[in-house]
């Protein structure tokens, strides 16, 4: 009678706070410790420059205000982007700028750049003299490059750059000489008025060819869409001599794309054409591809590329006629591309999927055939007249095959140089080392004319080590220089000469903050070049393991456990948070490989699972889920039955150690993590509650493919249904938390899935609970977003991870609508 008092007294004090998240407005801050790992310094990005002097460091721009998402904002033809800037939006962009001299450690810090923008699109020019930079700010976005040797920084357009299409609308003359951009030629004029072409009907029409597409978002929809895409997307080249004034190449157009000749003589331009397409993105639009001279005089018309809406079903399956037009890198003015030839569909049998054409100026003769791929071509690394490395692809196989070719005679006594599946991490031979010719284009760093460096993260069975290689094209052999060792996790940066002796690293382990080293093989020296402080000082202390284990099947599975400071198993089990995402492979020893290193910094960033071990739980973050299909099997026919499996050995490792008890694990996951979520709810009992963010849970809505599935609905509708966790919603007996942006332009991800889904359950009576965060897209930017998300997460988990831990909650703080402008995420709670 005492215990179920005790019992009712507690509902008592709970209920109020449950109640306070279930009915909250406006947007809310988790717990303290939570709070501060959004604005933590991280370690800043960094570009070495060519000569191997100057290291450029940048602060990055990992969060932003609120208000910032509430900028005007297009999305036309699969783009999104600034109608003020003409810029899309980025990744990738920073606040600060220095520069760390390499020898010496002395520090620079360029003046006279705004403070009130965000740089982007940072590159050193080939000379290593220039580091140029975009400078984005709320009426444009300028082109400006600062002098490392005069110490100046200088503005260099006043005009916009166009970064609608061309995402980055410069490129550097390979002679440090001069930069080619692309202005916005219509920034300063007003913007287009529907003028009721909105009232129109909006007809389309098949022509009974097959067109399969994946699912796109923010495609054209109407013809003013079709006038604003013309609007936005037309651009005026121009070359800018550091010394003298802009001068305009050609005439205005729509730029899909640009690339300077190695002699920098004459540009590849690609241009957009109609018809315009409301079905797919603006990449497979019709297009015309010429080789300009500097004026913009047409030298030579590559090709005219008619619109790609019925590119065959499959992953390597390609656009018909010339494509991927490419400079040779090593010689002065000669363009190299792919012709398919099997109709662009990898299932079509032929001797070789692609052959590979090039002409040399003055564009004169016809085109010679340079090359025949066997497979699907991917790319060429080009050294000199006698080296380089051609490389093509398979999707059935997951196949990649390097081969030593010899460019004056390409088709003749090959050497290959690897070949593997792109899975197989422990037959990765790394990434080959680039340096800069004579006429300053990027070439392999080719040394005696016979030995190439690679560097790579060096997977093992014991764990990722860090590694260079010399190989020699001669005997087609490679040699370790040298490789990291315990108890550190060391990567090569840029090498500081020919023989690979010396070079730059950036260091960390366990415990220790990654930063800048200079390694000397000759005297066996390591000189520290900066001093990064540990960005999360309040999780010092955790610890962290790589357990290894084994699914029933036998597919050897990995992760890495963190528990929070002070905790010994002695104590017995607690809480844990799993957080996955699931892959597939062709080769069940592949799926088994260790991709990790035991060494690395632990990273306790906000955007995972890793804040919560303030709260005093386990993580385990990244526990493999494979999905294995070999021989004539897909990975996709047996996907439940593989991820349940998978889920219940991380499961039951866990509770062997005992860390964890059944019934207080807890599993969440971001995009297909999130569709792995709320399918081991309805498949399993494994799981006391799941966390869903930025999912797809109805793959009839994806009716032409997603993520590694090739077949369409009507080609394996079973696989479709057995995989929607939508059509097993009945099944989901836990409850689910799931998050999404209400601006989601991810392929498949569109935010109708999480609305969907949430109806559902709530039409089932489970429980379930739907936040959409206002302008946020696949992933979330604004700091009020990422600290209500902690906050959701947060009391989710206190909720069903530990409630018996919610009486001991102080009320949480909430920030007034009034601050936010009124702009609050929506909720529903069933």
């Amino acid at each position: 009678m005492k215990h179920i008092m005790l019992l009712g007294i507690i509902i008592l004090l709970v209920m109020p706070m449950l109640g306070n998240a279930e009915q909250s407005a406006g947007y809310q801050i988790p717990s303290p410790a939570l709070t501060k790992l959004v604005d933590a310094k991280l370690i800043p990005t960094s570009i070495l420059s060519h000569d191997g002097k100057w290291l450029a460091l940048l602060e990055r721009k990992t969060v932003v205000p609120l208000n910032e998402l509430n900028r005007a904002e297009k999305a036309l033809a699969g783009i999104k982007f600034n109608p003020n800037t003409f810029m899309r939006k980025s990744r990738y962009t920073y606040v600060s700028l220095e520069f760390k001299h390499i020898d010496t450690g002395s520090v620079v810090r360029p003046e006279g750049i705004p403070s009130n923008g965000v740089l982007r699109a940072v590159k050193w020019s080939s000379n290593s003299q220039f580091l140029s930079f975009i400078l984005e700010q709320d009426n444009g976005a300028t082109l400006w490059v600062y002098d490392i040797k005069a110490r100046k920084t200088r503005q260099l357009t006043q005009s916009t750059l166009n970064g609608v299409v061309t995402e980055v609308p410069y490129e550097w003359l390979p002679d440090s000489k001069a930069i080619v951009v692309n202005f916005a030629v219509n920034h300063t004029q007003p913007f287009l008025q529907p003028k009721g072409q909105s009232m129109l009907p909006i007809i389309q029409q098949s022509t009974g060819e097959k067109a399969p597409a994946r699912t796109y978002q923010n495609l054209l929809k109407s013809p003013f869409d079709e006038a604003e895409f013309k609007f936005f997307a037309q651009g005026q080249l121009a070359k800018i001599p550091l010394n003298t004034s802009a001068k305009a190449i050609g005439k205005p157009t729509l730029i899909k794309s640009f690339s300077v000749s190695p002699d920098s003589t004459s540009l590849i331009v690609g241009m957009i054409a109609q018809p315009f397409s409301y079905q797919v993105p603006y990449e497979r639009f019709a297009s015309v591809w010429q080789v300009w001279g500097m004026t913009g005089f047409a030298l030579y018309e590559l090709a005219r590329q008619p619109l790609a809406d019925n590119i065959p079903q499959g992953f390597d399956s390609v656009r018909t006629g010339p494509r991927e037009f490419q400079w040779r890198a090593d010689d002065g003015a000669t363009v190299v591309w792919a012709h398919a030839q099997d109709n662009g569909d990898m299932k079509n049998e032929v001797a070789h999927h692609d052959y590979l054409y090039s002409i040399s100026a003055p564009f004169k003769r016809a085109p010679e055939l340079f090359a025949k791929v066997e497979n699907r071509f991917t790319s060429i690394a080009w050294a000199n007249d006698e080296v380089a490395l051609l490389s093509e692809w398979r999707f059935s196989d997951r196949s990649v095959r390097t081969s030593v070719i010899t460019p004056r005679a390409a088709d003749n006594n090959r050497v290959v140089f690897s070949q593997r599946s792109y899975n197989d991490a422990y037959k990765n031979p790394g990434r080959f080392v680039y340096t800069r010719s004579d006429l300053g284009s990027k070439v392999l760093k080719l040394v005696g004319d016979r030995y190439l460096f690679l560097h790579g993260k060096g997977a093992s069975s014991e764990g990722s080590r860090p590694f260079l290689d010399r190989y020699d094209i001669k005997t087609n052999s490679q040699t370790r220089i040298w490789q990291s060792q315990a108890p550190y996790y060391e990567q090569i940066k840029g090498l500081l000469d020919d023989e690979g002796m010396r070079f730059v690293t950036i260091r960390e382990s366990k415990t220790e903050q990654p930063n800048f080293f200079i390694r000397d093989l000759n005297f066996d020296t390591v000189t520290q070049l900066t001093r990064f402080t540990h960005p999360y000082p309040e999780f010092e202390g955790v610890k962290k393991e790589q357990l290894k284990y084994m699914r029933d099947d036998g597919v050897e599975l990995t992760g890495n456990l963190y528990l929070p400071a002070g905790y010994d198993v002695t104590q017995g089990p607690i809480p844990v948070l799993m957080w996955a995402y699931p892959l597939e492979y062709k080769d069940k020893s592949v799926a088994s490989q260790v991709r990790e290193s035991p060494y690395e910094f632990s990273y306790f960033g906000y955007w995972g699972p890793m804040p919560y071990l303030a709260k005093g739980i386990a993580v385990f973050d990244d526990p493999k889920m494979p999905i294995v299909g070999e021989g004539r099997t897909l990975p996709n026919d047996s996907f439940r039955k593989q991820l349940v499996a998978s889920a219940k050995a991380a499961v039951d490792v866990l509770v062997e150690k005992g860390v964890a008890d059944k019934s207080k694990i807890a599993i969440a996951g971001h995009s297909y993590g999130a569709f792995m979520v709320a399918n081991l709810l309805a498949h399993s009992d494994l799981f006391v509650a799941g966390i869903a963010r930025s999912g797809a849970y109805n793959r009839s809505l994806t009716p032409f493919g997603f993520q590694g599935e090739e077949r369409d609905f009507w080609q394996a509708q079973s696989v479709y249904a057995s995989m929607s966790p939508f059509f097993h919603a009945d099944k989901i007996n836990e409850p689910m938390l799931m998050i999404h942006g209400q601006n989601d332009p991810n392929s498949g991800t569109f935010p109708m899935q999480s609305e969907r889904m949430y109806a559902a359950l709530k039409g089932l009576g489970k429980q379930a609970r739907l936040v959409m965060l206002p302008n946020e897209e696949h992933g979330y930017k604004a700091r009020e977003s990422i600290l209500h998300v902690l906050w959701e997460q947060e009391q989710w988990l206190e909720r069903y991870l530990f409630a018996q831990k919610l009486i001991e909650q102080a009320p949480q703080q909430q920030q007034s609508p009034d601050e936010l402008n009124n702009v609050q995420p929506s909720t529903g709670l069933n």
